[in-house]
């Protein structure tokens, strides 16, 4: 599959990028490239051949879920510069 100028010019409208006149011969040229390559990769006939390992589809070890720290909030509260009914008092940023 062949791409032509005018493809690539409106691609790269859609794309919001801009490619130079020296540029566009070169864009073309590998843009083709890159297709004409998908296009073999599409014929390969791959008819048996096992797919690959996904590490998607391995579980993650998860550990238990343990309360492992000590609950601090009154000792960090009573140090807190404001601090109401176990709420942090922070002065109003947005008008």
């Amino acid at each position: 599959m062949s791409i032509d100028r005018l493809q690539v010019e409106n691609v790269a409208q859609l794309a919001r990028l801009q490619v130079t006149e020296e540029a566009m011969p070169d864009t073309v040229a590998s843009l083709s490239s890159i297709l004409d390559l998908a296009d073999q990769l599409q014929k390969v006939n791959t008819d048996g051949v096992v797919p690959l390992s996904n590490p998607l589809d391995a579980t993650a070890r998860l550990r238990a879920d343990e309360v492992t720290e000590q609950n601090q909030r009154d000792a960090y509260q009573a140090i807190a510069p404001n601090a109401t009914d176990g709420l942090y008092l922070v002065p109003k940023v947005i008008e």
